[in-house]
């Protein structure tokens, strides 16, 4: 109980620079938050395009059933395929006339004859879709092949570049927070030196001393964590209904109460431990005797 009390004191006697340490905290953890939200859901519509058949190829009707049994197994064997599905004339005309129940003139027009077979084709990694397409397109008897190269290959991209430009921000931002602290710290040292030297002289140990300016980084950091969390909470819940109505069907945020109290968690973990980071610094550089 006295150390919370000491720490509690420490803050009190200099408000604005303990504002100033949480303030700059509260920004960096709020960027990193950004930033995994962001990558969160490029993944989430990636993963949404790798669940769905990425690549479709159509048979001419020389193709014989047996081929494409064939053609199956020699894409099974590279070991990059999550799933092969083929789909007869039949089956084709049935999801024809599913997708058109409601226009009767269409139905009448189409027969099975009409409507090649396929397969299609799913991939373990998006990045192998190119080399499966070439597989198939050397196949004879192949009429087309399609899939969605451009809208994976931008995802792909896109997330790289999000993930590679959060982390040297975040980066940089954490090392700002880290000197922020330790400058505060610091100065709250130099300014209780006569009391510690009291301390030291009646006996306190060495961890009774340094344990309040600890505790106190930490604290900065779990303020600063509840306060980016709730301003991220607020964003969310702001863009969500807007990116659902855009992106129809494609899952973005998951904005379900489990996954927003480990987002909460790791972000009070991550101010906790760099403001616990930047308090040592600051005793190991002016406690040290």
């Amino acid at each position: 109980m006295k150390l919370f009390k000491a720490t509690w004191q420490h803050i009190r006697r200099s408000p604005y620079q303990a504002m100033a340490a949480i303030a700059i905290m509260t920004l960096t953890l709020f960027v990193s938050g950004v930033f995994f939200l962001t990558a969160a859901g490029s993944s989430a519509i990636l993963s949404y395009f790798e669940s769905k058949p990425q690549i479709t190829a159509f048979f001419t009707d020389e193709k014989k059933e047996a081929e494409i049994k064939t053609l199956e197994e020699k894409l099974q064997s590279t070991n990059q395929v999550a799933s092969v599905k083929y789909v007869s004339k039949e089956e084709a005309l049935a999801i024809y006339k599913e997708q058109n129940k409601n226009d009767p003139i269409l139905l009448e027009m189409v027969t099975a004859n009409i409507l090649p077979a396929s397969l299609e084709v799913s991939a373990k990694e998006a990045k192998v879709l190119g080399d499966l397409a070439k597989i198939l397109q050397a196949e004879p008897g192949i009429q087309e092949v399609i899939y969605q190269k451009d809208v994976v290959d931008n995802l792909i991209a896109w997330t790289d570049a999000i993930r590679k430009i959060g982390i040297v921000f975040v980066g940089f931002l954490t090392l700002i927070s880290l000197l922020i602290i330790l400058t505060v710290i610091g100065m709250k040292i130099g300014l209780k030196k006569e009391e510690i030297e009291i301390l030291k002289l009646i006996g306190a140990s060495n961890w009774y001393i340094r344990l309040p300016f600890l505790l106190e980084g930490a604290l900065y950091g779990l303020l600063a964590g509840l306060i980016a969390w709730f301003i991220c909470l607020g964003l969310v819940l702001y863009i969500n209904p807007q990116l659902s109505s855009f992106l129809v069907g494609i899952p973005v945020f998951s904005i379900s109460p489990l996954f927003m109290l480990t987002f909460l968690g790791g972000l009070v973990l991550a101010g906790s431990l760099v403001g616990i980071f930047g308090s040592l610094m600051a005793v190991w550089r002016y406690l040290k005797a």
